[in-house]
């Protein structure tokens, strides 16, 4: 038993077991998710300073496309306030946007605590603690932890909500968001290809047709099962009880 399957038990409906496939390239993995969790974050003049090298680092593992210029150019051709302002906007106060992992599967239910808390148990077992401005499932700081303390662990946690990604992926789609080439890469890190529509996804979360929109709102576009009712720092994990930035 693994140990995010003892925290949060067997894989439920709105998530996916995790498979034991092997990555063929884990420094590509690697260096896409760094560059995912620095881009998917905050926009301040920090992560404009580091878009060349962001942008580098894909190069050399031949991640970088068309869609990171057009992210780079979103982030860089107006004036910062403007970006910060539509970030907030699309990923702060629209819910068809949440970076939130939990947030797709959950909502705002006492379950979403639980599994909440097994992510905060997931980090501490590795020695790693995190800044608590950020809820543990914010997807930036799952991909750091990927990253910089446990890909095995990481892994698991983006393969088991793989749906909340390919979700947030659809919705970045659909409303044209250059944030989107982003999660893209981030979903080629893991075993099989995106799904291209919300029924495909809802069917790889265990959902079968006609089941995907009942008990949902027209214009939710979460994994809610159908049984529940109803500004972050560029490092937001610290090992050994110190901020590691």
């Amino acid at each position: 038993m693994t140990l995010l399957e003892r925290l949060l038990g067997k894989a439920g409906k709105g998530t996916v077991e995790p498979s034991s496939a092997h990555d063929p390239n884990p420094h590509r993995s690697a260096v896409v998710r760094q560059a995912a969790a620095i881009l998917l974050g905050y926009p301040d003049d920090a992560l404009l300073t580091m878009l060349p090298a962001v942008r580098a680092a894909l190069v050399e593992v031949e991640a970088a496309g068309p869609e990171f210029d057009e992210l780079a150019e979103w982030l860089t051709a107006r004036s910062l306030d403007d970006v910060q302002a539509d970030y907030v906007q699309e990923f702060d106060l629209s819910r068809r946007h949440s970076l939130h992992l939990t947030y797709w599967t959950d909502g705002d239910t006492r379950r979403r605590g639980e599994a909440l808390s097994a992510f905060k148990e997931v980090y501490r077992s590795h020695g790693a603690d995190f800044d608590e401005t950020e809820l543990p499932d914010y997807l930036p700081l799952v991909l750091e932890f990927a990253v910089r303390v446990s890909p095995e662990d990481g892994f698991e946690l983006l393969q088991r909500y793989r749906p909340s990604l390919e979700l947030l992926r659809l919705a970045l789609r659909d409303d044209h968001l250059p944030y989107l080439g982003v999660v893209s890469l981030v979903c080629s890190t893991l075993p099989g290809a995106s799904p291209d529509d919300k029924q495909s996804v809802m069917a790889m979360a265990g959902y079968e047709p006609p089941t995907e929109t009942v008990g949902l709102a027209p214009f939710d576009p979460r994994l809610l099962p159908v049984s529940e009712a109803g500004t972050a720092p560029r490092s937001v994990l610290a090992t050994g009880g110190r901020n590691d930035q």
